[in-house]
């Protein structure tokens, strides 16, 4: 599978899961970029137009939900970018507040492992 020109953005704050998902994501043969908050999120997607988003919601200086609704507002490319929120929340006011702004694939943290989500991401993403 032809992934080496498809960039996943990953927008997280805890480094020790970010470098995990950044090693991981690069021995599956995707280019990686990284953001630890919302705010340097929209910047690196506004540069690097990533095929995907993984985006944590609690975070600081601006969190997941505030980066969504600004990168769907931002643009053509991002209102349509596909997102994955990872979170640690069920909170059902949280989970429809990232609904609302197009947020629609959802992994608790606590429930997935790493060869789950690359299946997800694989399914996500249009072949080339």
């Amino acid at each position: 599978m032809e992934t080496e020109k498809k960039t996943i953005l990953i927008v997280e704050d805890d480094v020790a899961l970010r470098n995990v998902l950044s090693d991981k994501l690069t021995d599956e043969g995707f280019t990686v970029a990284q953001a630890v908050n919302g705010e340097d999120g929209l910047k690196v997607a506004a540069e690097k137009r990533p095929a995907l988003i993984l985006l944590d919601i609690f975070m600081p200086h601006m969190d997941g939900i505030t980066m969504l609704s600004k990168l769907r507002s931002m643009d053509a490319w991002g209102k349509h970018v596909t997102v994955l929120v990872l979170t640690n929340s069920t909170d059902a006011q949280t989970i429809a507040k990232v609904s609302d702004f197009g947020g629609t694939d959802f992994l608790i943290k606590s429930e997935w492992s790493l060869e789950a989500l690359v299946a997800r991401i694989r399914e996500k993403l249009p072949p080339q």
